[in-house]
């Protein structure tokens, strides 16, 4: 830990408010640091060298409309945490932008590895590799099997017309962002929009689920802790499995900043993670084709949206300089998708 304070991290500012709102929480001077990897919300590890909290808040700069939600991803996970679904203690969401500079909250740190790349999955072997990734899928089934109303979030979202609106929304994200020519990418959004599937029941669904977004640890390499809710609301369940099965896909990019992990030794084939699926949750995923197109989709945008910050000089990390180059390859794997059904 570093007692500097990290960029968008004010550590007297965040102990005053901690002090004020959590009396007795925090019993020694605060350090903090960046937590590496994200390309969108900041994380930060924070402690008072006895106990350990992580502070989530929107990227410095340029912000997309709800794309950064902090007081929606508290509440989800606030709403989670008493059930099965795995995600971290609550301590504090704080509105206040005098604080940090924009809404953020704090939540317990949690023990475990996200998984980013295969290289890293590579140490831990095939068998430990398939049983992490099919523990994925079966965290990814129990938090389709919530009851939104029972959990507390009957109004977390608008599920009639989900995926229609979901598509309008990100090309609105797109258009926020679009400072280049994209090739392919009006054809893409087009595409989908002429072959909407008919959406199942609605459930919570996370938005963005994927190895790097969870915690594993212990010896069992269990899922300890699902992480960043930020695009979760009420809607159409296969879109968390369209994107799961789209980072299952190799990339064919060596080096790339933003990679999958489906080369790993061990990590099953997109295939057996949609049948594990279909057979533990009882969802028709006929139509998956068109969910992972629409993940190809999004991501294009949102790599697009951070490549934009960058232009602007707006980023905080490693890597940003490569993104601008992953947005072409994920529309073409977008379109690649919806031709070969």
């Amino acid at each position: 830990m570093s007692p500097d304070h990290p960029p968008g991290l004010d550590l007297d500012r965040l102990r005053g408010l901690l002090d004020r709102e959590r009396p007795g929480l925090v019993t020694g001077p605060l350090s903090g640091r960046l937590i590496e990897g994200g390309r969108s919300n900041l994380t930060y590890a924070v402690s008072d060298s006895t106990a350990r909290w992580v502070v989530r808040r929107p990227p410095l700069g340029h912000v997309l409309a709800t794309a950064h939600d902090m007081k929606r991803e508290h509440r989800v996970i606030s709403a989670l945490h008493p059930t099965d679904v795995p995600v971290p203690r609550p301590v504090l969401l704080c509105e206040d932008e005098d604080v940090l500079g924009s809404p953020f909250y704090v939540m317990e740190f949690v023990e475990g590895t996200p998984y980013r790349t295969a290289e890293q999955l590579a140490p831990l072997g095939p068998e430990r590799t398939r049983a992490a990734v099919l523990n994925l899928v079966d965290t990814l089934v129990g938090l389709h099997a919530v009851d939104p109303a029972e959990a507390g979030l009957g109004d977390f979202g608008r599920p009639d017309g989900f995926l229609d609106r979901q598509l309008r929304r990100w090309a609105k994200q797109l258009d926020a962002s679009r400072n280049r020519d994209l090739a392919g990418i009006d054809e893409l959004h087009a595409t989908l929009g002429r072959e909407l599937p008919n959406s199942p029941s609605p459930t919570v669904v996370h938005g963005d689920y994927r190895l790097d977004n969870v915690l594993i640890g212990g010896e069992t390499d269990e899922i300890r802790a699902v992480l960043d809710w930020e695009m979760s609301t009420l809607g159409d369940p296969l879109t968390d499995l369209g994107l799961l099965v789209m980072y299952s896909s190799p990339l064919g990019m060596p080096d790339s900043p933003v990679s999958t992990t489906a080369q790993a030794p061990g990590h099953p084939a997109p295939a057996e993670l949609i049948e594990r699926y279909a057979a533990r949750s009882g969802r028709d995923v006929s139509a998956v084709a068109w969910y992972t197109a629409f993940a190809w989709f999004k991501l294009a945008v949102i790599l697009e949206g951070i490549h934009y910050r960058y232009t602007l000089g707006q980023t905080v990390g490693r890597g940003f300089d490569r993104i601008g180059d992953l947005v072409p390859v994920f529309i073409e794997h977008g379109l690649t998708t919806l031709q070969e059904g």
